[in-house]
């Protein structure tokens, strides 16, 4: 928190690139001395009732006074935030700290050739944000009763409002932390956005394709021709410098020449170039491009600042950019059919969603998708997603209609948290197949801004399993769970097994119980040895199986047979499948069926599956049940996830007070620890305490601070290193008399002059504390951390061994539900000791989960929190003790997806 007293430097992370409500992009940045002309043309442009309505009355021009005002902040006390097009202010939001320091007066001016865009509502954002960050909690404002434009701002952005009218005037005061409303608000707002801004690249009204050639086999060539050929149903231009002519069609030296607008532009021309043609673009007024020219993030730290200027060129003029390196966009729709893309052919319809970052994996999952006849919706190759992102994606993909089913390949995440965020929501109606190679880790592509991740490895895919996300780990296993989920999906872990061999039978049977899911019922005596009986019996069977309910999933693994070909069982499961909306898998072992002698059923032996679109049908009865099982598990993710979000009372103003407080004069990325007073002074206001402790330096003080505190006592060292371990002879228990106490200081004296420098504790305080003795129970440490990537992050562990050696811990990401919670503390392999070990007495699990929710509300609404460890807790028959909290604090200015939309840093 900024000093409100002190003005403050230039708050570079404050800018952003903000998507409009129309999909639109802007830049909004803290307004600079240098920008008093271009306020003076933003004043001088506004109508005469606009000016009327920010000022209560007219003036033609600012004066150079006001211009200084308006301009010259301090960016703490007064803060301006400007949002701009190409350079030319567009909107104008302010705050001027009143007499009391915790509250501000706010105004805004947007223009009036970009009203309706939600300028006001992302300024409001923003500068709440910035307000925060400076102390402030309150904003009010003064706005006169016909500006119903500004009162709608303020009404519809989620907060609780006190509105009063008086002397002509209504009078606006607001709290301005976020709220479960304002947050609700604000993620409305930014997914119909983003989700309008990718509706634009994938359903343009005219495409125009930049480096289109005569020559056969070239990248212009074969985009112009897949353009035209797919049938796309709007207006298709061609831009060469040099061809007057292309396919029959006219075409254009530039882009710039093209008389009507142009909504979407496909860049193929040299490297040298594209920076040229994007420029042209943004002139142009184009909405959208698509950059399928390469050796941008692969060329080295030239090719990184060229890369980073095409998007910040593009997104300050309004621009969203797919690439560069893309294979292009495509959309089945039969309103649209664009096939913007690299693939020969108009990709089959379905309601599959693909995205994918690499463009050789790209093609890969395309093939492999079109060898199982599965259908897409819309598919887009981000190359090196400079710009548009799966979480751009996966906003539109959530209102398509035509997607029922989503499918990402990723090398990386812009923002981890933000994916989270968007991942679960979407999982609720949709599920979500992501494709993530562990050995890429959370690495981030060349180009990108650098964060290191300090979270432990597992929390990335603890992270996407609490978003309800299909984790896979290749590019078969994708497809394999996109065939089953284009179909219905189970609603438990129960499965059925039908094969006409006992043997096939055991070992899907093992299969299916080592995948997690529950066997109840196996039949391993189909007959097929003729089609006239063996058909009607297989769908009578089926059917009594699927109405008798026994079963949430059926499995139908044959061997090879004489008597029926695979296609007609397959029908037979098609029809029965559609019947009772039930998921029906099978597996074919052993089959090879042959393109010419069954249509639509091609093997594909890099999968070991082969494609029948009402069906998903496998070769490998393994890779169909590691399938099933695991959209099962996302089916169980599902009947969880209607959990309220955890919630519990806390005095959030008492403890940014005091986080405020121990900041102050700490910069960058300075840490500071909090000590052991405050860090519990802290953990009081979220209704956590800890177990008092007191230093001691001599057996007197010991013997006094026993007495305080009440016997009997622990007593330990100081040393973060020592204070834990019973077994050096660093801790003594259950002390409970002052001769034992003197004796025991003694001893302890001692043993620490044996661990030299290890001895020492805290910068200036003794090496031994006194502590009064807590109820006996398991110990186990709870710690959260703000990772620079996943944002904060909640690890929970059995303390000892357990995580010191074996790294037995689980790990959520705020903010967490009531069964994320109960999820985390049953997660860890030693979670079983809190639940009635080896006869003993089950512990205090329900304060245990209470605890755990009041450090996740903590951490999530305090990213200052940079490390927060508490251990040990020690866990009894009846409640909990918390022995000693460690808490460090630093700058938050930088945690990703925080109260106000911007676009990812790339």
């Amino acid at each position: 928190m900024v000093d409100p007293g002190t003005a403050s430097a230039y708050p570079q992370h404050w800018e952003a690139d903000v998507v409009l409500r129309d999909g639109g992009t802007a830049h909004l940045r803290p307004i600079r001395p240098a920008d008093a002309a271009a306020l003076q043309a933003f004043h001088m442009g506004q109508s005469e009732n606009s000016i009327y309505l920010r000022f209560f009355s007219y003036k033609a021009k600012l004066t150079d006074a006001e211009l200084r005002r308006f301009t010259e902040v301090d960016y703490s006390s007064r803060v301006a935030l400007v949002i701009t097009i190409a350079d030319e202010i567009i909107g104008v939001g302010r705050y001027d700290r009143l007499t009391d320091p915790a509250e501000a007066e706010v105004a805004f001016n947007i223009s009036d050739r970009h009203q309706g865009r939600g300028i006001g509502s992302i300024l409001l954002e923003h500068l709440a944000a910035a307000a925060r960050e400076c102390g402030i909690r309150r904003f009010t404002a003064e706005v006169l009763p016909e500006n119903r434009k500004m009162l709608a701002v303020f009404a519809e952005a989620g907060y609780a409002l006190d509105r009063r009218f008086d002397d002509g005037v209504v009078s606006v005061e607001f709290e301005i932390d976020p709220t479960e409303k304002s947050r609700a608000v604000m993620e409305a707002r930014e997914h119909r956005a983003e989700a309008r801004s990718v509706q634009g690249l994938l359903a343009p009204r005219s495409v125009a394709v930049i480096g289109a050639s005569r020559r056969w086999g070239s990248i212009g060539q074969q985009l112009l021709s897949h353009v035209v050929e797919g049938g796309f149903e709007g207006r298709v231009c061609a831009v060469n410098q040099e061809a007057l002519e292309l396919g029959g069609m006219l075409t254009y030296p530039s882009v710039r020449e093209i008389p009507d607008p142009v909504d979407l532009a496909i860049v193929a021309v040299p490297y040298d170039d594209v920076a040229g043609v994007v420029a042209e673009c943004a002139a142009a007024g184009v909405k959208g491009v698509v950059v399928a020219s390469s050796g941008f993030a692969e060329d080295g730290e030239r090719g990184l600042a060229r890369q980073r200027e095409l998007v910040r060129h593009a997104r300050a003029h309004g621009m969203r950019m797919v690439g560069p390196s893309s294979l292009g966009i495509a959309n089945t729709d039969p309103d649209v059919r664009l096939n913007a893309s690299m693939a020969p052919s108009m990709p089959r319809q379905g309601s599959l969603g693909l995205f994918s970052q690499s463009s050789a994996i790209g093609i890969a999952l395309y093939a492999a998708a079109d060898r199982r006849h599965l259908g897409f919706s819309s598919l887009l190759s981000a190359g090196n997603r400079a710009d548009v992102s799966g979480n751009d994606l996966m906003q539109y993909w959530e209102d398509d209609v035509a997607t029922s089913a989503v499918a990402l390949y990723l090398e990386s995440f812009g923002n981890p948290r933000k994916f989270s965020r968007i991942a679960r929501r979407l999982a609720r109606s949709k599920p979500v197949i992501v494709a993530k190679s562990d050995i890429l880790g959370v690495r981030l592509p060349p180009g990108h801004a650098v964060r290191t991740s300090q979270a432990p490895a597992e929390a990335l895919d603890a992270m996407l399993r609490q978003a309800g996300v299909i984790r896979v780990s290749t590019l078969e296993e994708l497809v394999d769970v996109a065939q089953i989920v284009s179909g219905p999906l189970p609603r438990g872990s129960r499965v059925a097994i039908m094969s006409n061999a006992l043997s096939l039978a055991r070992v899907v049977a093992d299969g299916a119980e080592g995948q997690g899911l529950t066997v109840t019922e196996t039949m391993p005596d189909l007959d097929l040895s003729g089609p006239s009986a063996a058909l009607p019996a297989l769908r009578t069977r089926l059917i009594d199986l699927i109405d008798s309910g026994v079963a949430d999933a059926v499995v139908v693994a044959l061997v090879p047979t004489a008597g029926v070909r695979p296609e007609a069982i397959a029908e037979v499961l098609a029809d029965c499948s559609a019947q009772r909306s039930a998921p029906l898998v099978a597996a074919f072992t052993g089959i090879l069926v042959h393109p010419e002698r069954a249509e639509g059923m091609v093997p594909d032996r890099g999968s070991e599956a082969f494609a029948l679109p009402p069906v998903p049908a496998f070769t490998s009865a393994g890779a169909a049940i590691a399938a099933l099982a695991a959209v099962a598990r996302y089916g169980d993710w599902l009947a969880r996830e209607a959990s309220e979000p955890f919630e519990a009372e806390y005095d959030d103003d008492a403890a940014d007070a005091l986080i405020g407080a121990a900041l102050a004069g700490v910069t960058g990325a300075e840490l500071k620890r909090l000590g052991a007073t405050r860090s519990a002074e802290l953990l009081a206001h979220y209704g956590i305490p800890v177990l008092p402790s007191r230093p001691v330096a001599t057996a007197d003080d010991a013997v006094a601070a026993a007495r305080d505190l009440g016997w009997p006592v622990a007593l330990k060292s100081t040393s973060a290193s020592l204070r834990h371990r019973l077994d050096l002879g660093t801790v003594r228990l259950d002390i409970r008399d002052e001769a034992s106490l003197r004796a025991a200081v003694e001893v302890m004296e001692q043993s620490l002059k044996g661990y030299g420098e290890l001895a020492a504790g805290p910068a200036g305080l003794p090496r031994l504390e006194v502590q009064r003795m807590a109820p006996l129970g398991q110990a186990c440490v709870v710690r959260a951390i703000e990772d620079p990537l996943l944002g904060p992050v909640i690890s929970f562990g059995l303390a000892g061994d357990a995580v010191a050696l074996l790294d037995d811990w689980a790990h959520r990401v705020p903010p967490l539900t009531v069964q994320d919670v109960a999820d985390l503390v049953r997660t860890p392999r030693a979670a079983e000791k809190l639940f009635g070990y080896e006869g003993l007495p089950p512990l205090d699990v329900d304060a245990l989960e209470d605890l755990v929710g009041r450090v996740s509300l903590l951490k999530d609404r305090h990213p200052e929190v940079s490390v927060l460890e508490l251990k040990p807790i020690v866990v009894s028959e009846k409640g909990l003790t918390v022995l000693q909290a460690d808490i460090w604090l630093g700058n938050a200015a930088h945690r990703t997806d925080s109260a106000r939309r911007a676009m990812s840093e790339q």
